[in-house]
Order: structure tokens, then C-alpha cells, then sequence
């Protein structure tokens, strides 16, 4: 997929103000500092799109972003950041988690992993949520860069373990490096692939 336009739409505080519309959309989550927002700009093909800060929990809204005319973006809040007040912390929980319960044309979510940390209890009980609540998603193995191949095959042999612990068959992985537009290709493909399966499905 090539990504020829990308229009900022807006920015919501609950999921009743996110736009109207019955395009397909894809939102990205994870911790905070996974990555989220470089690996939003990079599948988009601009540095700027996705504000990025060496501060975790930069992202506080839901952010949306209409791609080629055909497709929602949602920027996620990240969650996880120790330094949020509880109360703040509840609050966003609340905001994404009523946007991925009511949210009707939500085609699927990209869940982003931090491939150089073993586990944590926070993705693993937000995996098993979306899970639970049969939510499509697929996970992104972010900054793959920053391994050896051999230590980054180790962590993903691990958490494939890990997950298999609870589950019965592993989602689709993906691996992505901001940097080095690893996964980028992979990724759109994946996008595109899922945007022809929704229009298929709209017409029966």
C-alpha cells in the first residue's frame, strides 16, 4: 500500500466524539515509551504526523488520522507510565477502553511490544482484555534494531511461550524498527489486505 494522503482529523477526549464514520479503522496501542508514535510515522511516511517525545505519556487523547481518503488511524494513550496520578490513569483507561467496546468500525488493533523486555503484567492483562472481549489484534515487536538477532530470537521465543500459557493459538507478530523501516511494507500490506476483507464483508 502506498500511502498518498494523511489528514490530521481530530482529537477526542471520549469515544462518543470521535468522528462518524463507517471506514474501516485501526488503532495502535501500548505502553508508553514503546515506540507507538515513531512506528506511526514511519508506516506514514512522515517524521511529524504523530507527535513523539522523550517523555512517556505524550499521547493523552484519542488521536484520529484519515489515510488515503479510506482508512481511520487511532493514536492510542499509552498506558502503563508510573508517573501518572491514579486518577489521570483511571480516566484514560476508561476513554480507551469505552472506545474499543463501542467503537463499531474498529476493523482491528495493532498492540505494540517492546521486543528488548521480557514480559510485563500490563500488556499481557491488556492482551487477554481485547482478548476476552473478541477484539481482532495482532502484535508489533517494536525497536528490533537495538538487538542482536540472536537475543531479539530468544525474547520473541519467550513471550510466544509466555502467551501460549493463556493461549490457545498465537496472533499474527509483526517486527518493526522506526529507524530502519523494518516492518513498514508489512505492516501497510497487512492494512490493505484487511480494508478488502471489510468491503467484502459490507456487501453481504
Amino acid at each position: 500500500m502506498k500511502i498518498t494522503s494523511v489528514t490530521f482529523v481530530k482529537s477526542s477526549t471520549t469515544f462518543e466524539a470521535a468522528p462518524e464514520t463507517k471506514l474501516p479503522e485501526y488503532a495502535f496501542a501500548g505502553r508508553s515509551n514503546v515506540g507507538k508514535s515513531s512506528l506511526i510515522n514511519m508506516l506514514l511516511g512522515n517524521k511529524k504526523i504523530a507527535k513523539t517525545s522523550a517523555t512517556p505519556g505524550k499521547t493523552q487523547l484519542l488521536n484520529h488520522f484519515l489515510i488515503n481518503e479510506q482508512w481511520y488511524l487511532c493514536d492510542l494513550p499509552g498506558y502503563g507510565f508510573a508517573k501518572t496520578s491514579k486518577k489521570d490513569k483511571s480516566q484514560w483507561e476508561q476513554m480507551v477502553r469505552k472506545y474499543i467496546l463501542n467503537r463499531k468500525n474498529l476493523t482491528g488493533m495493532f498492540v505494540l511490544i517492546d521486543s528488548r523486555i521480557p514480559p510485563q503484567q500490563n500488556d499481557l492483562a491488556f492482551l487477554r482484555w481485547i482478548g476476552s472481549n473478541n477484539v481482532p489484534f495482532v502484535i508489533v515487536f517494536t525497536k528490533v534494531d537495538k538487538l542482536s538477532r540472536a537475543k531479539l530470537d530468544s525474547n520473541i521465543a519467550f513471550y510466544k511461550k509466555t502467551l501460549l500459557e493463556e493461549w490457545e493459538e498465537l496472533p499474527m507478530i509483526f517486527y518493526s524498527s522506526s529507524t530502519e523501516d523494518v516492518g513498514k511494507n508489512e505492516i501497510l500490506e497487512f492494512i490493505k489486505s484487511a480494508n478488502e476483507s471489510s468491503k467484502l464483508d459490507a456487501q453481504i
